[in-house]
């Protein structure tokens, strides 16, 4: 991956609110066609990264470049126009909307200039990939959890992104609906868009990572593959107690 360009590359980022410093002095890089996770403990500053990358915070300190661009100081849709996307926990859709109006507005919001028509014709490939367009004319709330999470993705990548972050879209799936969506995420890698995702379920880490960044208590304490991090002491001590339950 060493070879391949840097899409996103975060140097000293800090988030600090009142008292409390969230992130600290996290760096990191991710290439082009990486797949690159963020693990951590309930409270170690994951999503408020993902805030940071996204633009929703501004970093206390550090500078973010995203496709060789400084992004610190740039707003949500700027990062956004120029190929940053995400999709998030807790989704939620314009409920009475039907799906493939829910993608149109993704894709309009994505790129300066986008016609209606073009929209329309992008939402519609795009539900066809996310396995949705049986489900277009439906209205949003409709849907399941499955098909809402896959119809987040699906708003995500009508914006076009080259990075994608996907913040724990496996959440309240079972087991056999999380391979589906190990699927999904693959099938955007697939398509040439870096992905950075947080997650708790390890299966799904070990089987979607390039790499893995382990973060407790605001900082990053190991960076690597899935299975140097499964094998370092900081991190079994930190995350989840005991290496047999992290590898699980």
């Amino acid at each position: 991956m060493s070879a391949a360009p840097v899409v996103l590359k975060a140097e000293g980022l800090s988030k600090r609110f009142g008292g409390l410093l969230a992130v600290q002095n996290v760096s990191f890089t991710q290439f082009a066609g990486e797949v690159l996770a963020v693990i951590g403990p309930n409270g170690a500053g994951k999503t408020t990264l993902l805030n940071l990358l996204s633009g929703v915070y501004r970093p206390t300190a550090g500078r973010l470049h995203l496709l060789g661009q400084d992004v610190t100081d740039q707003s949500i849709e700027h990062r956004c126009h120029l190929g940053l996307g995400r999709a998030f926990q807790i989704v939620r859709p314009f409920p009475e909307m039907t799906v493939h109006e829910n993608v149109t507005v993704g894709a309009l919001f994505g790129k300066p200039g986008a016609n209606l028509a073009q929209a329309r014709d992008l939402a519609y490939d795009l539900l066809e990939r996310t396995g949705l367009a049986a489900h277009a004319d439906k209205a949003a709330h409709e849907l399941t959890l499955l098909q809402d999470k896959r119809l987040e993705v699906a708003r995500a990548l009508a914006t076009q992104p080259k990075v994608l972050l996907l913040d724990e879209v496996m959440a309240g799936l079972r087991p056999a609906e999380a391979q589906e969506a190990v699927q999904l995420v693959r099938s955007v890698q697939g398509s040439g868009i870096s992905v950075l995702f947080i997650e708790h379920i390890m299966p799904v880490v070990r089987d979607l990572a390039d790499r893995v960044v382990v973060m407790d208590q605001g900082q990053v304490i190991a960076e690597g593959t899935y299975r140097e991090v499964t094998r370092n002491p900081q991190v079994v001590s930190a995350y989840l107690g005991t290496e047999t339950e992290l590898q699980a």
